[in-house]
């Protein structure tokens, strides 16, 4: 239904809402039951953890780790489990665990054999790899393919740490790629040092993707000049789950039920370790940090080949103290970690906007991606002050009148 123009209202452009979103997060906070009855319903704690989240957008450091120290030392789950890492990092991103784990704070809930597909992750099922048939997971349609630049990122040191000044992408760290190789053609995989955390964020070539099969590589790409050589690999369902955590009474087979987490534990101790870094201690934020590079460090969980042993090279270690020794170094590990830890998971670009570095992060990034896929980025560039926002609908611009609403 159209609402009638006279019944809208004049909204005028204003950055200045925060004092209600935080009003309605304290509302939550102060009336939401810390254990509801049923599973999935949001509780105090979902509340608590996005007003700090809230508070850290809005640089108030000391406001936001107030927030932060009480859901870590306080917040449980709706049923009372306290929040914990996952033994096992994937763990998260598999529907056999909806509303089950000690690391959802707060989550979408999805269903499957509701008489509605769109009940079940319909949103994810153009993400999957291309072309699969039922070697894979849907069979469509190869939409959102991790980057270059990305996988890159993944490349550790001999001391199992990541390569925070950027080295990652020179020539000689690259990871190696099936890029314009076809897939009925050999390949031999990356044998340099990798981040393990690579094999369970991005499906590349040869790398077992989940329970399916090995990533064939260019035959699941849709096309490798224009989005690359990659997969996305979170919140894809796994072939022990066909027509169980699946609903296929639509055009595709690959609608899943699998809730899609919006705020998680690791995310809340790496924003934590920011808001400890600004307002309260080097060590803290580093003790948070290496909590969540310690969970990626179970090797048991480390994706495997069908004999047992590891899919890639993997080593990863904690920091050590002194890259926590000053304010620049420990800031620039917190948010590399933030880029490897929630990769695919939709907080990057809003990380960079709110950090105020999207402009020559994206423009770096833009730069690296076009010199290989020319018809994608070629000539793309980010304009600061103007990018960092999404437009205004147009719609609500004529309900309200241009002279009160300006576009972006």
């Amino acid at each position: 239904e159209t609402i009638p123009a006279s019944e809208v209202g004049s909204i005028p452009n204003s950055p200045d809402v925060w004092d209600k979103i935080d009003a309605d997060f304290q509302f939550a906070y102060d009336n939401l039951n810390p254990t509801p009855s049923q599973a999935g319903r949001v509780n105090k704690w979902a509340a608590a953890a996005y007003m700090g989240k809230s508070k850290l957008y809005q640089q108030k450091y000391a406001e936001a780790k107030t927030w932060f120290d009480d859901v870590i030392a306080n917040g449980v789950t709706w049923n009372g489990v306290k929040y914990a890492l996952n033994d096992n990092y994937v763990a998260i991103y598999n529907a056999e665990n909806d509303n089950g784990t000690a690391e959802a704070i707060m989550d979408v809930e999805s269903a499957n054999g509701t008489g509605d597909v769109q009940n079940a992750n319909a949103f994810d099922d153009l993400n999957y790899p291309y072309n699969t048939g039922l070697d894979g997971p849907g069979n469509c349609c190869g939409f959102f393919q991790p980057s270059f630049e990305l996988a890159n990122s993944f490349r550790v040191g001999a001391d199992g740490l990541p390569m925070l000044d950027g080295s990652y992408n020179n020539p000689s760290n690259e990871l190696k790629t099936d890029y314009n190789v076809e897939s009925a053609d050999p390949f031999t995989a990356d044998a340099g040092l990798l981040d393990p955390r690579v094999d369970f964020s991005i499906g590349r070539r040869s790398i077992p993707y989940l329970d399916w099969i090995a990533h064939p590589g260019k035959a699941w790409i849709r096309k490798q000049d224009y989005g690359g050589p990659y997969s996305p690999k979170k919140y894809v369902y796994y072939k022990s789950q066909e027509n169980t955590f699946t609903d296929g009474s639509s055009w595709t087979r690959g609608y899943a039920t699998m809730n899609y987490t919006i705020i998680r534990y690791a995310d809340v101790l790496l924003m934590a370790a920011e808001a400890e870094i600004e307002a309260g201690s080097l060590t803290k934020a580093m003790e948070y940090v290496n909590m969540v590079r310690d969970r990626a460090a179970k090797s048991q969980y480390w994706v495997k080949n069908p004999n047992g042993s590891n899919a890639a090279n993997y080593k990863i270690e904690p920091y050590p103290a002194s890259q926590f020794a000053n304010k620049a170094s420990a800031t620039t590990a917190v948010r590399f970690e933030r880029k490897l830890e929630l990769s695919g998971e939709g907080y990057r670009f809003f990380d960079l906007v709110r950090w105020g570095i999207a402009d020559s992060v994206l423009n770096a990034y833009l730069q690296h991606e076009g010199k290989i896929l020319v018809t994608m980025f070629g000539g793309a560039k980010f304009t600061a002050g103007k990018n960092e926002y999404y437009p205004i609908p147009q719609q609500q611009i004529d309900l309200e009148g241009s002279d009160i609403l300006k576009q972006n």
